[in-house]
């Protein structure tokens, strides 16, 4: 096994998650599932392969990107009319941190 328990849980509580042991046990496997399908992929040989740097580098009048347009931004007001909680210019949203 690529990913111990331990390390499941270590992440998890970097993310600040709290997994139950059935949780942990089945995110190990799938994790090692991912990473034995990465070893996989990694015994692929790419030397053929051209690099890509954009797959609509080179599509001229069949692009779908907008043009850049200079436009007026929100003013603070507006920014603010559909927030739920706000004060003092700012948008107010509750606390997630409790570490």
């Amino acid at each position: 096994m690529k990913i111990s328990e331990k390390e499941v849980r270590y992440v998890a509580d970097l993310a600040n998650l709290k997994l139950t042991d059935e949780e942990v046990r089945r995110m190990a496997v799938d994790l090692d599932g991912i990473l034995t399908h990465m070893d996989k992929l990694n015994e692929l040989s790419t030397d053929e392969v051209e690099p890509m740097a954009q797959v609509l580098y080179e599509a001229g009048e069949t692009a779908t990107l907008a043009g850049d347009k200079p436009r007026a931004s929100l003013d603070n007001a507006t920014a603010m009319a559909n927030a739920p909680e706000h004060g003092a210019g700012y948008y107010k949203v509750p606390l997630v941190i409790e570490k």
